[in-house]
């Protein structure tokens, strides 16, 4: 544990020392070390770690912090307080969130377990309760354990860790810390950890109680992201078991209500707003479509030289893409006495460059930001600085229809609650602008109250695992805000129950204990636990790893269009995208993730590294649960049968057959029709030769193009051999169906006729081996 120094006094509600007073250093505290920690956030100074006083004018300054001990060094680490620290303590104590401080650090300190805070978004609820609650476990001493703070979203976790550890005087990676999926920012000393939702929610099949937290923060509690929805569900039965945790719930008003009956009426804490609310202006649907519209009002914005900065909200990742470009080209038509303007994306895509939001302008400049994003900023990303918001209405969401086993694109209304939270970006003194890209009436009439809950969207496979693996065997045992449709939960159940994962009792069977190891979906989980029996794990966790991580390709510039597809070429494989993403992946590593290589052949380093990083993940779980890893033979013909037959021991589910040779897909358990994608090897073979008449796909959304993702060929004998009988006799009637059962009738057939003696050779042995692919299942 880091140097704490002193406990504060158990009564008082602020515990860390007042700027500028003076007192002895704790002992035994080295120096801020940097070698190990993540750089702070740019245009932050360097921290200074020799002695040094805070500047005089803050002498003269209340303690706002009222406690009566007498340092000047940080109780985290020992070390003195830099300048930037009281620097940026004058703008914490300017956060709508400080007039809330003394009531919440009172209700932390009293007897209910769980406390609500309320409050609309950019008044510091994120940045500055989490500290709170760590000047409170420090009170403690970290009897009860450290302090989690979940985000919905991973690049918010990773956004907030790097300005709280800068508030805080303390190196990312040390003190403060994230955890996210694949990348864990977080050592021994931690004693605050941002984290996803999801992150903290898997962290309990192996620590039910949370033994290692005294204080867990649940943030944007109004996102309604399954992970969040189910860990307020969990939390209260910790809490049943564990008196002495803390539980804060942080949400948007609109949501106060609600939580206040769940959480069993706690202690609320209302943060005020950031200042008087926004002039709010409708427009009439355009004709030339909301993108246009909002690179048109940016223009006009700038050209009336009205100071601050702009923040757009878009449907989805394309339009952002669109916009950004649209913006950037006007731009450049601009009369340079305007002054620059920097198109900044911010969408889940765009990684550790989303921090460039935060970057202070040099002094003196007269550049003015544009942030364009989509749902991804409703809660997250406050800026201080923004006084136009410019709000599409709309929002692109995938949504999982558990009757045909396939998730639709769907481009919608957002709710009420989400527009105002918006139109809260641009409050503050003076107040700004939120132009609504919609009529008052399509506001009044079209918009839902609040949004729906990821619960009832999204493919409850994963989650029922999870809940099993918690020894929650009936999910009517978990509490959740909104259930889930029975449908889908019955649909997750009998996926798990096709994959083997569970027993005659409805429990985890041996291999469900087994998928519900790896931070992987149930279908590809069973893929990689059955390249175990068919000797391709090497093969099969590279792919697995490119499957999870983003998708690789980018595209190419247009004048380099010919060159890249000439490049992309040689990395085709014949049998499938499957065996393609493996083969980039290896020309990756060949080439010691050249970034030169990246750019010729158009595909993205970020993506390929961290599919490394996922791969050595997946490496070592396998090896913690001790399965066998097979040697490399990627290449040979018995490599690509074994591959095959690994895929299809986990996406049996996921097969379709093209009915008239032309490329017409139709899903074998519903009948949708898809088609191959433009980027899929097969439609790229020079010369062109005919399409596989059944494929394994890795997944397919209802969309404009209607078209599967990662597909390859696979022989429907193979599908038969390895499928479960049961699942083949639920499909729906079709000719495919019908196809499938006269196989499984021959290969019965086969199996219950005699076997004629006959010298044993290749061909008898190779029979063994067919028969023998069915253990797992």
């Amino acid at each position: 544990m880091p140097g704490t120094g002193p406990p504060a006094p158990a009564g008082s509600p602020a515990l860390l020392p007042s700027p500028g007073s003076a007192g002895p250093a704790p002992a035994a505290a080295g120096p801020r070390s940097t070698g190990a920690a993540v750089p702070a956030m740019s245009g932050s100074p360097a921290r200074r770690s020799g002695p040094g006083s805070a500047p005089e004018e803050e002498e003269e300054e209340e303690p706002a912090l009222g406690c009566d001990g007498d340092l000047e060094v940080n109780p985290y680490d020992g070390l003195p307080f830099s300048s930037r620290y009281y620097e940026l303590l004058r703008r914490r104590r300017a956060l709508p969130v400080w007039a809330a401080k003394f009531a919440f650090m009172e209700h932390l300190q009293g007897d209910s377990g769980v406390v609500l805070v309320s409050g609309p978004p950019g008044t510091g609820k994120s940045t500055q309760i989490p500290q709170w609650c760590a000047e409170y476990a420090l009170s403690l001493q970290f009897a009860h354990g450290l302090v989690a703070c979940t985000q919905p979203h991973s690049l918010a976790a990773l956004s907030l860790s790097l300005r709280v550890a800068d508030e805080m005087d303390l190196n990312l990676g040390h003190e403060v810390g994230y955890c996210v999926p694949h990348e864990d920012c977080c050592t021994a000393e931690t004693i605050l950890r941002y984290c996803s939702d999801e992150m903290l929610l898997r962290e309990m099949t192996s620590d039910p109680l949370l033994r290692q937290y005294g204080v867990v923060v649940l943030d944007e509690a109004q996102e309604r992201t399954v992970p969040t929805d189910v860990l307020l569900g969990l939390l209260k039965d910790v809490l049943r078991q564990r008196p002495a945790l803390k539980v804060v719930v942080i949400t948007s008003p609109a949501m106060e209500e609600r939580l206040h009956a769940f959480c069993g009426d706690p202690p609320v804490v209302r943060v005020p707003g950031a200042g008087p609310p926004p002039q709010l202006l409708y427009r009439e649907p355009p004709a030339r479509g909301h993108v246009v519209a909002a690179c048109q009002a940016v223009l006009d914005i700038h050209r009336r030289q009205e100071p601050g900065h702009i923040l757009i909200f878009l449907a989805s990742e394309q339009e952002i893409t669109e916009c950004c470009g649209a913006i950037q080209t006007e731009a450049m038509a601009l009369n340079p006495a305007l002054g620059p303007l920097l198109v900044l994306p911010l969408h889940p895509g765009v990684g550790r460059a989303a921090q460039r939001v935060y970057e202070a302008p040099e002094e003196g400049s007269r550049e003015r930001r544009v942030i364009v994003t989509h749902w991804l900023a409703d809660s997250s990303f406050s800026l201080g600085t923004v006084r136009f918001v410019i709000d599409s209405g709309l929002e692109l969401r995938n949504v999982y229809n558990p009757r045909i086993r396939a998730e639709s694109q769907v481009l919608r209304p957002i709710s009420r609650s989400q527009a105002e939270s918006r139109a809260q970006r641009a409050a503050g003194s003076p107040p700004g602008m939120c132009l609504r890209l919609y009529s008052e009436a399509f506001y009044e009439q079209r918009l839902p109250p609040s949004p729906a809950p990821h619960v009832s969207e999204t493919s409850l496979s994963r989650l029922v695992l999870l809940l099993k693996r918690l020894d929650i065997a009936d999910m009517g045992q978990c509490d959740f805000l909104d259930r889930p449709a029975p449908e889908s939960l019955m649909q997750a159940l009998e996926d798990l129950d096709y994959l083997a994962a569970l027993d005659d009792d409805g429990n985890l069977s041996e291999v469900g204990i087994i998928m519900s190891e790896f931070p992987l979906d149930p279908q590809l989980a069973k893929a990689l636990i059955a390249s175990c029996e068919f000797d391709c794990v090497e093969e099969m966790v590279s792919l697995a790893a490119m499957l999870t991580a983003s998708p690789c390709f980018v595209p190419p510039s247009t004048h380099l269009e010919e060159a890249v597809a000439l490049r992309r070429r040689a990395l085709l494989h014949p049998d499938g995208d499957h065996f393609t993403l493996i083969n980039i992946f290896n020309a990756f590593q060949q080439h010691q993730a050249d970034e030169g290589w990246c750019r010729k052949h158009a595909v993205s380093g970020e993506s390929l590294r961290l599919a490394g990083t996922v791969r050595a993940e997946l490496l070592e779980v396998m090896q913690r649960i001790e399965l066998p890893v097979s040697p490399p033979a990627f290449g040979t013909d018995a490599n690509v049968l074994n591959i095959q037959r690994a895929l299809i021991s986990g996406y049996f589910l996921k097969v379709a057959r093209d009915i008239d040779g032309s490329g017409n897909y139709v899903m074998l358990t519903h009948k949708h029709v898809a088609h191959l994608p433009p980027a899929c090897c097969y439609l790229l073979r020079q010369p062109p030769r005919r399409l596989p008449p059944w494929v394994l796909y890795h997944e397919f959304t209802i969309s404009q193009d209607n078209c599967l993702r990662v597909v390859s060929e696979i022989q429907p004998q193979m599908l038969v051999e390895l499928a479960p009988q049961y699942y083949l006799s639920n499909l729906p009637p079709s000719e495919s169906r019908d196809l499938l059962m006269e196989l499984r009738e021959k290969v019965v057939v086969a199996e219950d006729t005699p076997a004629v003696p006959e010298p044993r050779g290749e061909a008898a042995g190779g029979e063994d081996e067919e028969r023998e692919v069915c253990v797992l299942q």
